[in-house]
């Protein structure tokens, strides 16, 4: 009898504290996720983050200046005929600073090519978030291009 009850305090006090447990980090992680803060690369829709008429060209620069280095840094930075994101970026800021709407960058061959800087700002901002999701993406479907795997011929 007295077994019964040492037994039924034990799960009364393991309930007990195993609740006060739970509430207590129930508050505290409700505080930690903001959505800005727990955004990541993959939620991004590139078209409306990158879109100069709803956040201005320089919000959408600073975001390309935000992502791109984390694409160099890990080896994803996209290019595309012989022009990386950062001479779009680099461009666009020597475009700002003197006034130009346009922008000139040397691509491949040494050929200088003309964007308008609108258009070349929007292509930077989604360049550098592409590369990342496109890097983050492939971490799952990698299987998909090993011939024979997964296919039948």
């Amino acid at each position: 009898m007295l077994e019964d009850k040492d037994k039924t305090m034990k799960k009364l006090y393991t309930l007990a504290v195993s609740s006060t447990i739970v509430i207590a980090l129930s508050g505290c992680a409700s505080g930690l996720s903001t959505p800005s803060k727990a955004k990541s690369v993959m939620d991004i829709d590139t078209k409306t983050a990158c879109s100069i008429e709803k956040n201005g060209l320089e919000n959408v620069l600073a975001l390309a200046k935000k992502y791109n280095p984390i694409a160099v840094k890990h080896k994803v930075e996209f290019m595309r005929f012989g022009v990386s994101t950062t001479k779009y970026i680099k461009g666009v800021d020597t475009a700002l600073k003197t006034n130009s709407k346009t922008v000139s960058v040397i691509g491949k061959k040494k050929k200088v090519q003309k964007f308008d800087i609108n258009y070349a700002t929007e292509r930077a901002c989604r360049f550098a978030i592409s590369a990342l999701k496109q890097e983050k993406e492939a971490q799952s479907t990698w299987r998909l291009a090993v011939p024979g795997d997964g296919f039948k011929y």
